[in-house]
């Protein structure tokens, strides 16, 4: 088994799972964070992206064995003020790219408590929104930013 930290808790997966993309272990039964979702399956969307030790990375395409040892943070994971602005602004529609927008945004945030809105659209430029709920998202995070 190999041992890693998700939102926190102790977690595992199968040794046998080490080159499988992250994305399918979190979201297996074994391990059951159904909250990255798979979108392009190339680092295109960045609905699967999760923080690995404090940093965004693409779960779709980062092997499980990669993170062995590592803290894994998922939106499932992060109350945090970031997604909760998002929810409270109902800024969201659909909401299959919100785990990632959430993710990209605590990052940015955790970095930059204050971040401007040029900063927060580049931060957020990778995540890709198909019902059109960026300029939303967008005012929710610089509202929160206090800009």
């Amino acid at each position: 088994m190999i041992p890693f930290r998700l939102n926190g808790d102790a977690a595992q997966f199968d040794s046998g799972d080490r080159d499988t993309p992250l994305l399918y272990v979190l979201r297996s039964p074994t391990v059951g964070d159904m909250t990255p979702k798979l979108g392009c399956g190339g680092e295109l969307c960045g609905a699967c992206r999760v923080l690995v030790d404090g940093e965004p990375a693409y779960a779709c395409t980062l092997p499980a064995g990669a993170v062995e040892g590592r803290h894994v943070e998922t939106a499932a994971g992060l109350d945090t003020p970031v997604r909760r602005a998002l929810v409270d602004a109902n800024a969201t529609q659909c909401g299959h790219c919100l785990p990632g927008i959430v993710v990209a945004a605590e990052a940015l945030f955790r970095s930059n408590p204050k971040p401007a809105r040029a900063e927060i659209a580049a931060a957020l430029d990778s995540q890709l929104c198909r019902c059109g709920s960026h300029p939303r998202v967008l005012r929710a995070l610089v509202d929160l930013g206090g800009e």
